[in-house]
């Protein structure tokens, strides 16, 4: 396949995917942005294995952005589209687009990537493999700058979690998608009945891997501008291994009370 700026991809929402509303994970929704840039990656003659083999280096995903419309669900077709950004000096960022059967566009998201060296676990610059765009697109799904966050509240402890090898990817640390599951387990099963995250930002900034030990801490007090973050924090060395924003809409008319 020649190499093309956008690619896409049909995804058939299974039940793994879902979570016990029938509705797409966002774990879910992040494997599959995982999934298409990667295939994209190859495409261009920059994937996986090409960058591992040739430069020594991991493509590694520091901050993505997620904002839905409207939850796929369980046995629904949806089509992402995918394509890079003009690279920066150390990073890479890549867009998708999420649309229903219809063609509607029901998710964007934005994503910031950087490559690893295997051995030395330092960035490398974006002219240090030689990737080729047939196409420029300027155009974002969001227009945002995948900025730092900085939490409102107190942070309050919600669980801790122990990092297990069913947790780690092909780079050897815990998979992004991962970190998403940890994200959504802050909230009761009563609060996720009722109430969705119509925007999430996550921002992943220290690796973890096998046996660290993670504490989920969720900043109360925010709940009044329908925004709740929430921190991991690897105990092992008191590094913040992520930071994430959600925007909290209600399934309901109620009012959304996450941090209570």
């Amino acid at each position: 396949m020649a190499p093309v700026a956008k690619l896409s991809n049909r995804y058939r929402i299974m039940v793994s995917d879902v979570d016990f509303t029938k509705k797409l994970k966002l774990s879910a929704a992040f494997n599959y942005f995982q999934e298409i840039a990667g295939l994209h990656a190859e495409n261009l003659g920059i994937g996986f294995n090409t960058i591992e083999q040739e430069y020594g280096s991991v493509w590694v995903l520091t901050r993505m952005r997620v904002d839905i419309t409207k939850y796929p669900v369980w046995d629904e077709e949806v089509i992402i589209e995918t394509w890079p950004l003009a690279p920066g000096k150390y990073e890479f960022e890549r867009d998708y687009l999420v649309k229903d059967s219809e063609g509607e566009i029901i998710a964007r998201a934005a994503s910031l990537w950087v490559i690893l060296d295997v051995k030395t676990r330092k960035l490398k610059r974006a002219t240090d493999i030689a990737a080729y765009f047939p196409e420029t697109i300027g155009e974002r799904a969001i227009n945002c700058s995948l900025g730092k966050i900085k939490p409102i509240g107190e942070p309050e402890v919600v669980y801790k979690r122990v990092i297990g090898c069913s947790d780690i990817d092909i780079n050897g640390h815990l998979n992004n998608s991962k970190y998403i599951d940890f994200i959504m387990d802050c909230f009761t099963m009563e609060q996720l009945k009722k109430y969705q995250a119509n925007s999430i930002q996550v921002n992943y900034l220290n690796e973890a891997f096998p046996g660290d030990t993670i504490a989920l801490y969720k900043y109360a007090g925010a709940s009044e501008t329908n925004r709740v973050y929430v921190e991991g924090i690897n105990e092992k060395n008191g590094s913040t291994v992520f930071i994430a924003r959600l925007d909290i809409t209600p399934c309901n008319p109620s009012p959304p009370t996450l941090n209570k």
